[in-house]
């Protein structure tokens, strides 16, 4: 008998230790409860990995339910990690409001040489509709603090966002975005210097999205963007020409608490030969909001591993991840 217990003994304290699991949600705005359209980072300096995202004013209950007020107005918070398992809010962005102005959308954050550069969604005022001018404003600092003003993108249009940055093999540059005048297409435009865009003239893909994000995984260029009902996914060999995947992420809801609609306009960080998506989730099917009509406004960050087999990309949202994050650069 003791034999036995010793034995039980020996394979206890030699079995792996269980891996840690991301927690539902990854992360939940302490101020407006209104985190969406994440941007992450590693910041060197602090040897952390920063998450940016649009501060949505989803407390805020105003009388008119048609009013979207609380989704402008909107700073830009900041949350931060050492592991990218535990998430601390960090403040607000300080971004100059010369270049900006009242509501602030989509960040986008990408670091070459010793600086950060922020391409963000600008809608210069606060609207009850969804009808106001947008613009996307390039900003640099070098620590991801301290933020100056650059040029507006220029691609002939005065209502573009959510922009998504990648430089190509060659060495230059391509910027993705929704081009609102021309039915919510997908546009993409190219850049040697980060400055001076040239517009393609043909869309990404002949339908309707927002938040598109373009990464590299598994020796392909892939892009997800959020159609409202799943986020499409698109592959590519040289991130011009795109197949669109028959298959939607995150379409289905989950069946975790915090977790049970859609996922939206997402982010992507390809970290090792893992890649791991951060999406946004509003809280409409949550018990609260059996009770609280505003309730749906909220939205909380969500974490899941991408898999690749066979040319495609699933997730499945309902599996417990170690979303932990090894330091880059």
């Amino acid at each position: 008998m003791r034999a036995i217990a010793l034995t039980g003994l020996l394979l206890l304290t030699t079995a792996p230790a269980l891996a840690a699991t991301a927690p539902k949600p990854l992360y939940r705005d302490p101020v407006y409860d209104g985190a969406a359209d994440v941007s992450t980072v590693y910041d060197s300096a602090h040897k952390r990995w920063a998450m940016f995202y649009t501060n949505r004013r989803a407390t805020l209950k105003l009388p008119d339910p048609k009013d979207v007020s609380w989704v402008h107005g909107t700073p830009i918070g900041i949350a931060t990690s050492k592991d990218g398992m535990k998430w601390t809010y960090g403040g607000m962005a300080k971004i100059p409001e010369s270049c900006t102005g009242a509501t602030l959308w989509a960040p986008e954050i990408y670091y070459e040489s010793g600086t950060y550069h922020m391409w963000l969604t600008v809608v210069p005022g606060v609207f009850k509709t969804w009808n106001g001018d947008r613009k996307i404003v390039h900003l640099t600092s070098p620590d991801l603090e301290h933020w100056a003003c650059g040029d507006t993108l220029d691609v002939g249009s005065d209502r573009i966002i959510d922009a998504s940055v990648v430089k190509l093999d060659s060495g230059t540059y391509r910027i993705w975005f929704k081009d609102e005048r021309k039915s919510s297409r997908i546009f993409a435009a190219d850049s040697t210097d980060l400055v001076h865009w040239t517009r393609q003239a043909a869309p990404v893909v002949d339908m309707s999205a927002e938040g598109p994000k373009v990464f590299r995984f598994k020796g392909f260029y892939w892009m997800v963007a959020d159609a409202w009902k799943g986020l499409i996914v698109l592959r590519s060999d040289d991130a011009q020409t795109w197949t669109l995947q028959d298959s939607r992420l995150l379409e289905a809801p989950g069946h975790a608490a915090t977790d049970t609609a859609k996922g939206q306009h997402a982010d992507v960080v390809v970290n090792g030969d893992r890649a791991f998506i951060y999406y946004f989730v509003h809280q409409e099917a949550e018990p609260e909001a059996k009770t609280d009509p505003y309730w749906h406004q909220r939205t909380v960050i969500q974490v899941a591993e991408l898999k690749y087999a066979d040319g495609k990309l699933s997730v499945d949202r309902d599996t417990p991840v170690d979303a932990t994050l090894k330091a880059s650069r």
